[in-house]
């Protein structure tokens, strides 16, 4: 069983036990629970419910393994012959979790 959810302006594709990032989820601490509500697909073996725009009664509950920041990300502006340069850096946070179930 697979399902299609929402969260953070994103949209992933997730199974039971699977692990992934998505945007930082506040005040989710380490360990807790977190329910997604906003399922736009769910799929079974040989058939699938489509929602207009979520599936009615759907949700997936996901553990939160940890929150974190991702790597440094470099930004640099360079105009060259003007003596004009821009350095910059970005970590964007972001929240790790498990599919623990999804229901239809």
């Amino acid at each position: 069983m697979y399902a299609v959810i929402k969260t953070g302006g994103k949209q992933y594709r997730v199974a039971e036990g699977q692990i992934l990032r998505v945007e930082k989820i506040e005040g989710a601490a380490e360990g807790s629970n977190v329910e997604f509500a906003e399922v736009l697909l769910v799929g079974k073996e040989g058939e699938t419910t489509v929602g207009t725009p979520v599936v009615a009664g759907a949700k997936v509950t996901a553990e939160v393994v940890k929150q974190g920041r991702g790597r440094k990300i470099e930004i640099i502006k360079f105009r060259r012959r003007k003596h004009s340069r821009k350095h910059q850096g970005h970590r964007q946070h972001f929240t790790e979790i498990k599919i623990s179930s999804i229901s239809a």
